[in-house]
């Protein structure tokens, strides 16, 4: 049997990895005396996807440590953050994230015996908790609450008073748990200075603050749920792994935001403490890393080829998911997932000859929006009004785009330039050539008729999603049937506001890096 690790020990495995700790000098005082009482809470909100294999296994550090960990299903939260979890699912998508959060704990072999699970709803609908949010509300500027979410809750134009509330009650949640310190994401440093600003206010004690980076995802940016190009599910097939493992931007010898390989130093290296790189012999053969720093300067000096790191991170995540996707093939499961996170998209067809059926879900979340990047333009060689583009979206091979943009913008301006591509309309010909997108342009009113290309922000990437403010969720669909109508109906609300900014129903479009816009085409139409 293995010794207690000594207050030193405990402290390099609770913090091992972090990016920054709140309050070094109480942590170690505390270890000296007894266990950390420790805390992570995660809102129930969107279907938590690998990178939660990046707390989980911190959590696994903690309990090495001895401490006694709390994990907190912050259903309420999820609520109050501009409604990302409708009330009706609010019960489902709790149950889906206590299975789903076992199942990936079980999958690294944390024992689940260990450690105490809660309901944000356990406990903060009591009478004391509610007073306490009063105290807290009678203290706090609207200034601060709104800074403390910054990062964490969804910004709006016209933000909710849900919203302001979400960093006091997570805040009024460490001293409900009866914990000594909070873990989460650098995202949520203000709500955690937030917090030790505010809790002495109410005669309570100021916490520890332990804080893991950010993650980037596979397209280089933070991984996040609603943005389906940056994350592996934990329930994508293997065949998706692969795929979406493919398309990651993981550039030869670029260790900056390099997703593949934040995830082997955040996720497998803890784990397992050590590497395996899989290449055939004439490649050198497999090499084992058992210090991540040696990998990492294996790849900047590209030793290490990305696809060979690509195959072996696959193996070894398909082995962390394999348990989770038999866990959840039963029938239970499978049923508790569709329910908690329902496809707006597969709405059950009417039957033929009934009325007052259901209309279908016609949202924005429907449309496949991507960036893209005009590789080349030429005219196209039986229409004089027509281009042909090939546009990168972030796939294997750029599409091939025909657009009717001859009269109204120079070659010389598409090429290399950012556009907004619509990427599930069925793909058809045009005088001969198949076109498998279309060029998202806005258009003046009247005449002479002008036309503009949509403009992302600056800084995007090719293939990275264009939403609509407010439907960032749900899954587009994978081809859109001309029958249906549904880009139709939907682009009847596409405009171009006052400031050029491009919105549907007065919800701007968006990417992760901001609003999309065009030049000047004030009160235009989209098209």
């Amino acid at each position: 049997m293995e010794p207690a690790p000594g207050p030193q020990e405990k402290y390099h495995l609770i913090t091992r990895n972090l990016q920054e700790v709140l309050g070094e000098d109480k942590l170690m005082a505390i270890l000296k005396e007894r266990e950390l009482k420790i805390y992570w809470g995660t809102a129930t909100t969107g279907k938590p996807h690998v990178a939660y294999f990046v707390p989980m296994s911190k959590i696994a550090d903690f309990l090495k440590a001895g401490c006694e960990v709390t994990i907190l299903f912050a259903d309420l939260h999820a609520y109050l953050d501009n409604m990302k979890a409708p009330w009706e699912l609010l019960e489902l998508r709790t149950r889906y994230y206590e299975n789903v959060i076992k199942a990936m704990l079980e999958s690294i072999g944390v024992p689940l015996e260990k450690l105490k699970f809660v309901r944000g709803t356990d406990y903060q609908l009591s009478k004391e908790y509610t007073l306490d949010v009063y105290r807290l509300s009678s203290v706090v500027t609207q200034h601060d609450a709104k800074k403390a979410g910054a990062e964490v809750v969804k910004q709006v134009e016209h933000p909710l008073l849900s919203g302001l509330l979400y960093p006091g009650l997570q805040a009024l949640d460490e001293e409900y748990l009866k914990v000594d310190a909070q873990f989460g994401g650098v995202d949520q440093r203000k709500i955690f200075t937030f917090a030790e600003k505010y809790l002495p206010s109410l005669g309570y004690a100021k916490r520890v603050h332990l804080m893991n980076p950010m993650v980037p995802g596979l397209t280089g940016s933070k991984m996040s749920s609603s943005e389906e190009d940056s994350k592996i599910d934990l329930l994508d097939r293997k065949e998706d792994v692969k795929k979406k493992l493919k398309k990651a931007f993981c550039e030869p010898g670029n260790v900056e935001n390099n997703g593949v390989l934040s995830f082997i130093k955040h996720v497998l290296f803890p784990l397992k403490s050590e590497f395996v790189v899989l290449r055939e012999e004439k490649w050198g053969g497999n090499k084992t890393y058992t210090a991540y720093e040696a990998l990492e300067k294996d790849f900047a000096e590209q030793v290490v080829h990305p696809g060979d790191l690509k195959n072996s991170v696959e193996v070894a995540l398909n082995k962390l998911l394999d348990p989770i996707r038999e866990k959840f093939n039963s029938p239970e499961l499978k049923k508790l997932t569709n329910a908690a996170y329902p496809n707006p998209s597969k709405a059950k067809p009417a039957e033929k000859g009934t009325k007052n059926s259901e209309p279908e879900n016609v949202v924005p979340s429907r449309l496949d929006i991507r960036v893209g990047k005009v590789i080349s333009v030429e005219k196209h060689p039986d229409a004089d009004s027509l281009y042909v583009e090939k546009i990168d979206v972030g796939e294997p091979e750029p599409r091939t785009v025909v657009s009717g943009l001859v009269q109204f913008v120079p070659k010389e301006q598409l090429q290399d330039r950012l556009v907004v591509l619509l990427c599930n309309l069925k793909p058809q010909k045009m005088r001969g050539v198949e076109s498998q997108g279309m060029v998202l342009c806005a258009s003046s009113v009247g005449e002479p008729r002008q036309v503009e290309p949509l403009d992302p922000p600056a800084g995007c990437c090719a293939g990275e999603r264009v939403y609509v403010e407010g439907y960032e969720g749900g899954e587009p669909d994978d081809e859109l049937k001309p029958k249906k109508k549904v880009f139709e109906k939907l682009q009847a609300d596409f405009h171009v506001s006052e400031d050029c900014v491009a919105q549907w129903k007065q919800r701007n479009f968006l990417t992760k890096l901001g609003r999309v816009s065009c030049k000047s085409l004030k009160g235009g139409s989209i098209s």
